[in-house]
């Protein structure tokens, strides 16, 4: 029995954001084996949970960068930061007006002012993404709708008022250079934070023991799967943990070069079915 760990956006997901034919063949035939299969995702648990409902899976997940440890309903683990991390960190993006939301275990929070903190930072110098369409970059910079999973707050403090919440990341838009370098010099100065990306434009910040490779972990002892039976399937920063602690680890063929320099191989692209193509080589042995 294996355990293998996948990541979605620039993963499993294709560009159009669907899981294809032939990695759900894939994964149902490495299932059928014997062996476990687990998302690993920087998203929010409920969100992840509602893209496998669309596909009738059913199987273990980690959210929030591997903060929410899941499997079939049931919470296994969960690292939630401190408040004093939470007020600093809260302090310092609202200082500087960057566009951020929260993951709790109560949905996903958001300023009420995102799109105006969007159109600031968007005032400055922006990050340039080669390949970045402008379909995408509307998506990531768009106010999403208010719903079950998304609600709005005037201010931070808000979350602690009526039912204190525990919140286990913080994904912050950063749309140009100045205000991702100078977060990222404040945030290493927190030393029971750990911060990562899963795009050129984000920071995401969790409790320094909230990342994917204690997640796969949590998942490989709940199954009694020897590490060295892991395998991680990514494409991102925030997918380094889980390569780090898998027994292998395969880069997708758009990851990030610096990801494909530390896995131990190298699959196809999201959008060549990489998934697929890595499970039958080392899963499937075709």
């Amino acid at each position: 029995m294996k355990l293998i760990a996948l990541d979605l956006d620039g993963t499993l997901l294709s560009t159009e954001m669907k899981i294809t034919n032939e990695n759900l063949e894939a994964i149902q035939e490495a299932q059928s084996q014997g062996n476990i299969v687990m998302i690993c995702s920087g998203r929010a648990p409920e969100d992840i949970q509602q893209i496998l409902n669309r596909y009738a899976m059913s199987i273990p997940l980690a959210g929030s960068n591997g903060s929410v440890v899941q499997d079939r309903g049931r919470v296994l683990n969960r690292v939630s930061m401190n408040p004093e991390d939470i007020h600093k960190i809260a302090e310092k993006l609202d200082e500087e007006r960057a566009p951020y939301r929260i993951y709790t275990d109560d949905g996903i929070y958001l300023p009420a002012d995102w799109s105006e903190r969007v159109e600031l930072a968007m005032e400055r110098e922006k990050i340039h993404v080669e390949g970045l369409s402008d379909e995408t970059y509307q998506r990531i910079t768009e106010q999403p709708q208010r719903s079950s999973l998304i609600n709005f707050f005037d201010h931070y403090s808000e979350l602690f008022k009526e039912k204190e919440v525990a919140i286990q990341k913080f994904f912050v838009l950063t749309l140009n250079h100045r205000i991702k370098s100078e977060l990222a010099t404040y945030l290493e100065e927190i030393a029971t934070i750990g911060f990562t990306s899963s795009h050129p434009l984000n920071i995401e910040v969790m409790d320094k023991n909230g990342n994917k490779g204690n997640a796969l972990k949590r998942i490989a002892e709940h199954y009694g799967i020897a590490m060295e039976d892991t395998i991680a399937i990514g494409d991102n920063f925030n997918d380094i943990p889980m390569f780090e602690m898998a027994g292998l680890s395969v880069a997708m063929g758009n990851a990030e070069p610096l990801v494909k320099e530390i896995c131990d191989a190298v699959t196809y692209s999201n959008d060549e079915n990489g998934v697929a193509h890595a499970i039958n080589k080392y899963i499937l042995n075709k």
